[in-house]
């Protein structure tokens, strides 16, 4: 025994030692357990990577006109075939609309920012929220009088708040939605298969 009543023994010593190293082994793999749950926090779910997947759509059977709604990340998307003449109205709605050059960059990827608001003219693909309060603004492509606008030269209304967008989905001014619909990253496969939620090869 030492002064301070510690049994000083060389059989003593090293029991300690060894209880000493046993229980920062024990420690140390009780806290690497531990940690487990909380890294694997960091890593996505399946389900939050199948939610972030690429869409690939073909779209060679849908007519001029028309559109259809996919869905990518949990939001609408709309796939709308223009005629040429809906593309024929495009630059002569620019008066009417807040931003008719697309200056808003956070509102499409620059491939997009252009007078069709897509990379190929017949196709437009879109974000179908509006950017008021998040309605689905509805397609009306006809180019004849509306309830809600006699002079309506086609394009997308939202009927929570009357926001109303043109064909390449601008808005027009002094509308309650205070950007045009957003275009998300896309590219085409081939002539007729669109991937949303990717962008073109090469694109910045």
């Amino acid at each position: 025994m030492g002064n301070d009543g510690v049994d000083e023994r060389p059989e003593s010593l090293g029991r300690r030692r060894f209880l000493t190293a046993t229980t920062a082994v024990v420690g140390a793999v009780g806290a690497g357990f531990a940690a487990v749950p909380f890294i694997k926090s960091w890593n996505p779910s399946a389900r939050a990577k199948l939610a972030g997947a690429p869409v690939i759509q073909d779209i060679g059977a849908l007519p001029p006109g028309q559109q259809l709604t996919l869905k990518w990340r949990g939001q609408p998307i709309y796939v709308a075939h223009r005629t040429p003449a809906m593309l024929e109205q495009l630059p002569k709605m620019q008066p009417l609309l807040a931003d008719p050059n697309s200056d808003n960059t956070d509102q499409q990827p620059e491939y997009a920012r252009n007078e069709w608001r897509s990379i190929k003219p017949e196709y437009l693909v879109l974000v179908a929220v509006c950017t008021h309060l998040g309605c689905a603004p509805e397609f009306i492509p006809e180019l004849k009088p509306q309830p809600f606008d006699p002079d309506w030269k086609g394009g997308y209304f939202c009927p929570c708040h009357k926001s109303r967008y043109d064909l390449a989905g601008r808005v027009y001014s002094a509308q309650p939605a205070p950007a045009n619909l957003p275009v998300p990253p896309y590219h085409f496969e081939n002539d007729t298969t669109v991937v949303i939620g990717v962008d073109p090869q090469g694109a910045a």
